[in-house]
């Protein structure tokens, strides 16, 4: 080895981004799950229209399918939040549980 010290240099770079990659990964998977619960399910798609003054809205998910969502107490989302995903029609990740009767109420959306 002619030059050690760049050798060196260059192992230890290599280590910190294999060591930065894993732990970014590490954080997309567990993220979600650390920070709503592990009964809390998620969907992915764009919010279309606020059906009620409680932030109660109507979602469009990636396949398609229509879904009401109930953002009541528990739910981390003000209507300004919504109301800028709607005009912007942005992707929206929403975290929800599945309540009585079949209704989705909201956790968080983002």
């Amino acid at each position: 080895m002619a030059f050690p010290r760049t050798c060196a240099g260059l192992a230890v770079l290599l280590l910190i981004g294999l060591l930065s990659i894993a732990a970014i990964f590490a954080v997309m998977t567990f993220g979600p799950t650390l920070a709503h619960g592990t009964k809390v399910q998620h969907v992915n798609g764009k919010v279309l229209k606020i059906v009620r003054p409680d932030r109660d809205f109507t979602f469009k998910t990636a396949k398609g399918e229509i879904l009401q969502f109930q953002c009541r107490n528990q739910c981390r989302a003000s209507a300004g939040h919504l109301q800028r995903h709607i005009n912007e029609k942005a992707s929206t990740d929403v975290y929800f549980n599945q309540g009585p009767n079949n209704t989705l109420l909201v956790i968080d959306v983002d």
